[in-house]
C-alpha cells in the first residue's frame, strides 16, 4: 500500500534524484534558499543516519539531499530505502526529469561528459540511465520535467510547491501538454486526454504545414459544435479538479492532450485549456512536445 502524501510544508527530508542534466543542482540551490539544510551526493549507506539527524538536530529543521547515478550499483537500494525513512520522518522523493534530446543539448552546451562515462554516446547513456532510475521514479511525488523551464522558472516551481508559506491556488503548478499519439504518450502524464475525433486539419492542404497555433487552423477546429463543447466540459471537469488535487497535497499536476501527429488538434486545445485554467487563477505552463517532429 502506498504511502500517504506529505503535505510539502511539513516535510522534513527531501531527497532529490532524477535524469543527469535534469537541474538537480539548481533545485538544490532553490531548497538552500527556503532553509534547508542541503546535500550533494550523499553516499546511499548515510541517507538513513542523515535522516535521523534531521530529526534530532536542534539546529536541522529539514534538509534536502541529491542522490543520482554517481552512486553506482548502490543506487538500487534507494527505494527500498527510502519506504524505510518515511516510517521514521516526513519525507519525499523528488524526481527531476527532461526529454532526452533537452539532455543530449544540455551536455553538449555544457561540454561536460556524462556520469556514464564516455564509453557510447550519450543517447545511449541516457537510455541506460532511465532503466535504472525507473524503479525510483515509480516511489517518487512530485515528478517534474524541467525540459521547458528555465533556471528562474525551475526555482520558482520549487518555491511554490516546498516553501512554508505558499497560498493554496498558487501552489499547484499544471502543466498542459500537447502530444501525437504515434510518438507515445507523455510518461509524467496525470490526466491524458485523446482529441483525435476532432475534425483532422491535416487532410486539408492549405492547414497540413500548419500547427494549431496557426489562426486559420484554430478556427476551423473551433468551428465544429463539438470542440466548443468539449472545451466546455473538460475546462469545467479540470476547475472543479483541481482544488481536490490541492487538497490532497498534490503540487504538480500534468494534463495532456493528443491526437494523431500532434501538430493540429491536440495543439490548439492545449492552449485553450492552459488558457481557460490561467483566468480560474491557477499557475500554468504549456508545452507542445510533437509540435516540430
Amino acid at each position: 500500500m502506498a504511502s500517504p502524501p506529505v503535505p510539502a510544508a511539513n516535510t522534513e527530508l527531501v531527497i532529490i534524484t532524477g535524469l543527469s542534466g535534469s537541474g538537480k543542482g539548481t533545485v538544490l540551490k532553490a531548497f538552500e534558499d527556503l532553509g534547508y539544510y542541503s546535500v550533494d551526493n550523499l553516499p546511499i549507506e548515510l541517507i538513513p543516519k542523515f535522516a535521523e539527524l534531521t530529526k534530532g538536530a536542534p539546529n536541522i529543521r529539514k534538509a534536502a539531499l541529491v542522490v543520482d547515478i554517481r552512486e553506482g550499483s548502490a543506487l538500487e537500494r534507494l527505494p527500498a530505502l527510502y519506504k524505510q525513512i518515511r516510517r521514521k520522518v516526513p519525507a519525499r522523493l523528488l524526481f527531476l526529469d527532461a526529454d532526452d534530446a533537452v539532455v543530449q543539448r544540455r551536455f553538449s552546451e555544457t561540454r561536460r561528459p556524462h556520469p556514464l562515462g564516455t564509453k557510447q554516446s550519450v543517447a545511449a547513456n541516457i537510455r541506460h540511465e532511465r532503466e535504472r532510475l525507473e524503479p525510483i521514479r515509480k516511489l517518487a511525488d512530485p515528478i517534474i520535467n524541467t525540459s521547458h523551464f528555465n533556471v528562474h522558472e525551475l526555482r520558482e516551481t520549487i518555491h511554490s510547491i516546498f516553501g512554508a508559506d505558499r497560498k493554496t491556488a498558487s501552489g499547484l503548478l499544471v502543466q498542459v501538454n500537447s502530444f501525437g499519439f504515434r510518438h507515445g504518450i507523455p510518461p509524467e502524464s496525470d490526466l491524458v486526454f485523446d482529441v483525435r475525433f476532432l475534425p483532422n486539419p491535416n487532410y486539408i492542404p492549405a492547414f497540413k504545414e500548419k500547427t494549431g497555433k496557426n489562426a486559420g487552423v484554430a478556427r476551423y477546429i473551433r468551428s465544429f459544435p463539438q470542440t466548443q463543447e468539449f472545451i466546455e466540459r473538460i475546462s469545467a471537469l479540470l476547475v472543479y479538479l483541481m482544488p481536490h488535487y490541492i487538497g490532497e497535497g498534490k503540487n504538480y499536476l500534468t494534463i495532456s492532450f493528443g491526437c494523431t501527429g500532434g501538430h493540429h488538434r491536440s495543439v490548439m486545445i492545449a492552449g485553450e485549456i492552459r488558457k481557460r485554467l490561467g483566468d480560474a487563477g491557477y499557475r500554468v505552463k504549456e508545452n507542445h512536445r510533437d509540435i516540430k517532429k
